[in-house]
Order: C-alpha cells, then sequence, then structure tokens
C-alpha cells in the first residue's frame, strides 16, 4: 500500500456512511464507508477501489480524482493533497484547472441561476444543470471547443443574441482578460495554442493588436431558448483567490420575465427540456 492508498483508506473510514445517504440497514464491520459504496459515489469499479487502496493500480486520471474527492467530501486541502499523490501537482506556470470542493458548493447553493466555472483561458470546467438547461448542453461538444473565446471569435452555433454593441463589448473584455491571462502564465502551452487558434479569426487579432489589458466583469445577453423563448439575463463574474477560476453566475434582467422562465427550465429539468443548441 502506497500514500495515495493510505490516505484514501483513511479517509473513507472517516466518513459516516449517513452523511453521504447511505442507509445504515445491516450490521457494518466498518465505521465508515465500504469500497462498493465509495466506488458506486464516486462512478468508479470496486475493483479499481480496492487496487487505488492497494497501490496497485496506475496514476488515477484528474477527473477519477475529483469524483473521488467529491464522493469523500474532502476539504480543499485535502482534494490538493490528493491531486499531488496520484502525480497531478499543480504547476504554478500552468493555468489552474483544480475546481476546488468548495467551489462546487457555491455551484450547488446558486442552483436557481444558471452557472458556469471557466479557468482563466475561459475553458469550461465545470457547470450546474441549469446553466446546461438553458444555454445547451455543454458535453455534446468536444473539451477544446468549450471555450468562451472559441465559441465567440468561431462563431459556433448558439442560443445567444446580442446587439452589435454588446457583442462589441464583450468580444473586447474577453481578449483583454485573455491578454491578462497570457501575461500571467506566459510558459502555458494551452494559452499559447488558445491563442494561435483563435488567431485565424480577424476580429481577433484586431483586438489582440490593441494590447488591452482588463479582467472581463460582466455583460449582458438574451438567450433565445427553444421551448420558453427569449430570457434576458445579466452574466457576472467572480474570480477565486489564488487559482483565477471564473466563476459566472446569470441572473435575471430586472424588469424582465427571465426569472420565471429560469423558474419553469429548472422545475421541468434538463432531460425534459433540453434541446440541441
Amino acid at each position: 500500500m502506497n500514500e495515495l492508498g493510505v490516505a484514501l483508506r483513511a479517509w473513507r473510514d472517516r466518513l459516516d456512511p449517513a452523511a453521504v445517504g447511505v442507509a445504515r440497514n445491516n450490521p457494518r464491520r466498518v465505521t465508515g464507508l465500504r469500497r462498493g459504496e465509495l466506488a458506486q459515489l464516486a462512478g468508479i469499479s470496486p475493483e479499481y477501489v480496492v487496487r487505488l487502496e492497494q497501490g496497485r493500480a496506475s496514476t488515477p486520471s484528474a477527473q477519477v480524482c475529483a469524483s473521488l474527492a467529491r464522493a469523500l467530501q474532502l476539504s480543499d486541502d485535502e482534494q490538493a493533497h490528493l491531486f499531488r499523490l496520484a502525480g497531478h501537482a499543480q504547476d504554478p506556470a500552468l493555468v489552474p484547472r483544480l475546481v476546488p470542493e468548495s467551489v462546487h458548493r457555491i455551484v450547488e447553493q446558486l442552483a436557481g441561476s444558471p452557472v458556469m466555472v471557466c479557468d482563466a483561458a475561459w475553458q469550461l470546467l465545470h457547470f450546474n444543470p441549469l446553466f446546461a438547461a438553458t444555454f445547451g448542453d455543454p458535453t455534446s461538444l468536444p473539451d477544446d471547443d468549450r471555450n468562451a473565446l472559441i465559441a465567440q471569435f468561431e462563431k459556433a452555433p448558439t442560443r445567444l443574441r446580442q446587439t452589435a454593441d454588446e457583442r462589441a463589448a464583450f468580444e473586447e473584455s474577453l481578449v483583454a482578460d485573455l491578454r491578462a491571462t497570457s501575461s500571467r502564465y506566459p510558459a502555458d502551452p494551452r494559452v499559447a495554442a488558445l491563442i494561435a487558434r483563435l488567431d485565424r479569426s480577424p476580429r481577433f487579432r484586431e483586438l489582440w493588436a490593441l494590447r488591452s489589458v482588463g479582467e472581463h466583469q460582466s455583460a449582458q445577453k438574451v438567450v433565445v431558448h427553444p421551448e420558453v423563448g427569449d430570457i434576458a439575463l445579466v452574466s457576472n463574474v467572480l474570480v477565486t483567490q489564488s487559482t483565477n477560476l471564473r466563476i459566472v453566475v446569470d441572473t435575471a434582467r430586472p424588469g424582465t420575465d427571465a426569472r420565471g422562465k429560469l423558474d419553469l427550465l429548472a422545475t421541468l429539468g434538463l432531460q425534459q427540456i433540453i434541446a440541441p443548441a
């Protein structure tokens, strides 16, 4: 058993099954979670949990680590420790992409609003069900295309409607934000690759040449939804300390019927109401 296996076993043993909704119907030989229960909560096989705890598995992916961290209800520090033990130590020269448990909790508490979490280069990392129901399911896109800049400058199909002035301000703000990120993480190859891809867009080249630097903080938008019609929203961007994650919260624009439409989408749920973007 290696350090990763020891840590996983300790975290599993300390977690009260009732805290994660596991019923105590039968006498238990362990005080914490069983391996099979952890596997079910994390969406992995019980055999893989065994191999991890015994130190017989290859390096688990970042996605598996994140699932285990959520299932075990780890703190942010513990989650970071898990990632380091699994060989995913964060390089300070790279844009952070780990979504801490505290951010997951914030997103869960904002279930009445569409919310997405992006990294400092505007790559989508996490979103809530109402975001998918409102804007379309992001998982229908390849991973590399789940980026706000790519969507904007490559003119991907979208439910968003903007006036010319709104579009201009939005694009200027996003590019200035990316300029700040590129100076903060000059050695990140993913940022360089993103800029190279965006450079194919004449509009992006025009704005990039201005060398403006800033933070994208807010925007107004209208979502043209195939089921509930136009939804007028205001986006506000919250930036986390140290990791520079962008938590984008969309709220109903005052004086519109958007709140009722968001409530309808939340009530009907993703499976019933969502249609292709």
